[in-house]
């Protein structure tokens, strides 16, 4: 094995509540010898671990306490490094195959408060009307300031039908917001499809799972018989992310073979990777290449992606690869800004009780060089999600996120790598301040979708309602 790391598999998107992650795992060398013992240090932590244990009000079991402290040394790395104990582990190998148990919501944390990243489209959290950025404040009547994120995802785990209720601090509101939601099986759809009008295709991704590929050419095989298309629209709006052969195999869908997708660097040789379009790297096992059934137009099909700020890791990728090569163009707001790779390393291989860490090992670049990380992905074309501006609670970015890396290379000389070949990489307008709007709430891909219908207008070669100089941010309805 080359390196410390050896990487079966990349993962790109915070914990969701109710599951956990979509994973890889990774085999971790323990006794590496190239890093001297901190002894210092070393005796500091185990004079702190006698003082609790002896001082303590009450007694606390060694386990607990070495768990918390794993826990607190991952979460004080950046948003996005975690601890895996037995359940949480398990959740995350079941959540790749799209079906686990919870709420269908992504979350994170930011200062010791639960922020939402978003919630997962049909499911319980959704139709409880919870929003991204939405602040987690209760759950039941436990308050959650200072619970680790492990702890209050395993509140909101729990058998399907039983019930829970949420307090949420939402921006713009008064007053905290309690909401009532009955857990349930959560079976993400990856993939939905349908024709907008006769010639125009939409298609829309929640969230990159393992099958994700191959449920894409499928839709896509579908849209194509009912005829020709003249225009594809592929929605990543609220996508938190998913498996990294996901992203992969969804840009292979509309590239070259072997077109560079997304390359990958960190501190150890494994971590330098270069991703393409070629089977090699989106199949797992020894699959079918589900690209040989594609049908060879949509190679060339005008191409429209829509972005949000709540699109983030694998749809990144997806989205920088396909304004990279200048085979879409993006339409909708700057995005989440999630430019790292998390990889799983089991530490604790016991069947009964396993154990693994979520770790950040490296960043990755987009394929003319850009790191996005802090800093999301600008659109070809700046649009609102209404005309009267955005949805109020879709700004929460990575930026936002305490212990957040840092883009190394937005501030050196000359920006971002690759930046001159990439006009679209450019700084968002500032926001201004501005008294909320009311506006409706509309469903993607409906009728009432104005970024939709701004795609639409795109491949009509009519004038596209662009964004004002500055965002304004609307209000939406409040529904019970």
């Amino acid at each position: 094995m080359s390196g410390r790391l050896r990487s079966w598999g990349l993962i790109g998107i915070g914990l969701i509540a109710g599951v956990s992650i979509s994973y890889g795992v990774t085999a971790y060398a323990f006794r590496d010898n190239r890093f001297p013992i901190p002894v210092d240090e070393i005796r500091e932590f185990t004079d702190v671990f006698g003082a609790i244990k002896a001082n303590y009000v009450e007694p606390v079991e060694d386990k607990k306490l070495m768990q918390e402290a794993i826990s607190g040394m991952l979460a004080g790395l950046d948003p996005h490094s975690a601890f895996l104990d037995g359940d949480a582990y398990r959740d995350l190998q079941i959540g790749t195959q799209g079906e686990f148990g919870g709420l269908g919501i992504e979350v994170g944390s930011e200062d010791g408060a639960i922020k939402v990243i978003a919630p997962i489209d049909d499911t319980p959290a959704a139709r409880a009307g919870i929003r991204a950025g939405d602040l987690i404040i209760k759950i039941d009547d436990k308050f959650t300031r200072g619970m680790s994120l492990a702890d209050a995802i395993k509140l909101m785990r729990g058998k399907p039908q039983t019930p829970i209720a949420l307090t949420l601090a939402r921006k713009g509101e008064a007053l905290p917001i309690e909401v009532k939601i009955i857990r349930d099986i959560i079976r993400v759809q990856s993939v939905k499809a349908h024709l907008i009008e006769p010639g125009y295709g939409f298609v829309r991704i929640t969230q990159f799972q393992d099958r994700t590929t191959e449920d894409l050419v499928k839709q896509i095989t579908e849209l194509y018989k009912s005829g020709p298309l003249k225009g594809l629209v592929l929605d990543l709006r609220n996508d938190p992310g998913g498996v990294l052969n996901g992203a992969v195999g969804v840009s292979a869908v509309f590239l070259p073979r072997d077109a560079t997708v997304v390359s990958t660097e960190g501190r150890t040789e494994d971590a330098h990777r270069r991703f393409v379009a070629a089977p090699s790297d989106y199949l797992r096992g020894g699959s079918d290449d589900p690209l040989a059934h594609l049908p060879s137009e949509v190679k060339t099909v005008p191409l429209v992606v829509l972005v949000n700020g709540a699109s983030a890791s694998a749809s990144e990728i997806v989205a920088g690869a396909l304004q990279d090569h200048k085979r879409a163009e993006l339409i909708g707001t700057q995005t989440f800004g999630k430019g790292s790779v998390q990889s799983v390393i089991q530490i604790r291989n016991d069947r009964d009780n396993p154990a693994a860490i979520k770790l950040t090992t490296a960043r990755y670049f987009t394929p003319n060089g850009r790191s996005i990380q802090a800093q999301g992905i600008v659109p070809d074309l700046l649009v609102d999600d209404t005309a009267e501006g955005n949805f109020a609670g879709l700004s929460v970015r990575e930026a936002d996120l305490a212990h957040h890396l840092v883009n190394n290379t937005a501030n050196a000389a000359g920006g971002d790598k690759g930046a001159e070949k990439a006009p679209a990489d450019k700084a968002a307008p500032e926001p201004e301040a501005h008294a909320p709007l009311t506006v409706h709430r509309y469903e993607f891909g409906s009728a009432e979708d104005f970024q939709l219908q701004q795609a639409m207008h795109f491949f009509k070669g009519i004038p596209v309602e662009t964004a004002k100089p500055h965002d304004k941010v609307a209000a939406s309805e409040s529904h019970d």
